[in-house]
């Protein structure tokens, strides 16, 4: 029986094999648990700042440096994930990913200062791995799916997000803990783990690759297919990861009960869901795929602005808006996962957006709380997210040029055919 990651290659003959059904039903029941805990562990943390850092009783420099991890440890773990799966191949790379992340999440449950920065540096750097290895996951896997897979993967992750965010207040305090309510978060992980074990041992005992191919993503930098998906992901990372790291402790501290703020970061993430599906179905239709980026975009600028000027009274009004900006996220990972002109090269170009991206991304949750301990207000910091977010406007634009989407286009269409080619 043909591996689930060769289901796309075609025998001797030249006629295309049929996936098992064990191997369909088993990759989707891991892209599912996957999804359910890639942003679970950030958002639960982001929910909890106030509280831990009042338990905990570390200062200004650390609570600034906290809510940056994630993005630090994106970009330089996920650096190597291009060389990590040449070696390992997709399948265990993301499989040691997810014990690193269920591992260092666990961690985090220790209610110690350092324990919570080492969790948080251990499984962010599995979370990093995980994230870049995904798009060539779903293109070995669903080559012929990649929108739907990647909006399933998508809707699951934000989800996941949007629960836990929801769940973790009350969580803590049923715990009396807001360690052990961060901590609880990695049986979650543990599940994936287990989850996505099955696919892994099928690979490794039907694995037909003779030789792991590796593209060197660095030099893609100075294409413009390269440039373009680096800029978009590095803008929509660096908005997303600012407000995902202090949108409630933002609330709270403009006099929002932790609750409400809670209730709101929710609400925000809740609304991401439907909208990443919403775009993912404008922008397949023909020539829709730049007004969908339009659309999400502008809406993005609209919430920070009101954001900026409304009373915390009326947080929904922002909160619903820039939940809608959020699912730019769904269409950028389309985009990822249907370039290159083979396997190694998406991982190619997803490693070099994503690790390039999140370094640059980290001075969004970083500088704001920076920014907020000197000025003692969230008037700057927002103002400039806003400012980034008419940039991310005009990088939308250039991105879907016709191009850019021409180029993005072809390599999806024959990526079945070049995997295949590629294989024993």
């Amino acid at each position: 029986m043909p591996s689930p990651a060769r289901a796309a290659s075609a025998p001797a003959s030249g006629t295309p094999l049929t996936k098992p059904r064990s191997a369909v039903v088993f990759g989707v029941i891991a892209l599912v648990l996957i999804g359910l805990n890639l942003r679970a562990g950030i958002t639960g943390a982001s929910a909890l700042l106030h509280d831990l850092q009042t338990v905990l009783g570390y200062g200004p420099l650390v609570a600034a440096f906290i809510p940056s991890i994630p993005t630090l440890c994106f970009a330089l773990a996920g650096a190597g994930t291009s060389w990590l799966t040449g070696k390992l191949g997709v399948e265990k790379a993301i499989l040691l990913s997810l014990a690193m992340l269920a591992g260092g999440l666990l961690l985090r449950g220790i209610p110690a200062t350092g324990m919570l920065v080492a969790g948080s540096v251990v499984g962010m750097s599995g979370l990093a791995v995980c994230n870049v290895a995904m798009p060539s996951f779903i293109r070995e896997h669903f080559a012929s799916r990649t929108s739907l897979m990647t909006g399933v993967y998508t809707v699951t992750m934000t989800t996941g997000a949007t629960v836990t965010s929801v769940a973790v207040v009350p969580l803590a305090q049923a715990l009396g803990s807001p360690s052990a309510a961060v901590g609880a978060i990695g049986i979650t992980a543990v599940a994936a783990f287990l989850g996505f074990l099955p696919v892994a041992l099928h690979a490794h005992r039907n694995s037909t690759r003779s030789t792991a191919g590796h593209v060197s993503p660095w030099p893609l930098l100075r294409t413009r297919k390269g440039l373009l998906l680096t800029a978009i992901f590095t803008l929509q990372a660096l908005l997303a990861y600012a407000l995902l790291s202090w949108f409630p402790y933002m609330l709270t501290t403009m006099g929002m009960d932790a609750s409400g703020s809670g209730l709101m970061f929710g609400l925000m993430q809740l609304v991401s869901v439907p909208a990443g599906m919403l775009l993912i179905a404008i922008g397949s239709r023909p020539r829709m795929l730049r007004p969908a980026f339009y659309l999400v975009s502008v809406t993005m600028a609209v919430g920070l602005a009101l954001l900026l000027v409304l009373p915390v009274s009326l947080a929904i009004v922002p909160a619903v808006l820039l939940g809608f900006g959020l699912g730019i996220f769904p269409l950028v990972m389309v985009m990822i996962s249907r370039s290159g002109a083979s396997t190694a090269e998406t991982t190619a170009l997803s490693t070099l957006a994503q690790s390039s991206g999140y370094l640059l991304a980290t001075a969004g949750p970083f500088g704001m709380g920076l920014l907020h301990s000197a000025t003692g207000g969230w008037t700057l910091p927002l103002a400039l997210l806003l400012a980034l977010a008419l940039v991310q406007i005009v990088v939308a634009h250039l991105i879907t040029g016709g191009a850019m989407t021409r180029s993005v286009s072809g390599a999806a269409g024959s990526t079945a055919g070049r995997v295949a080619g590629k294989r024993k």
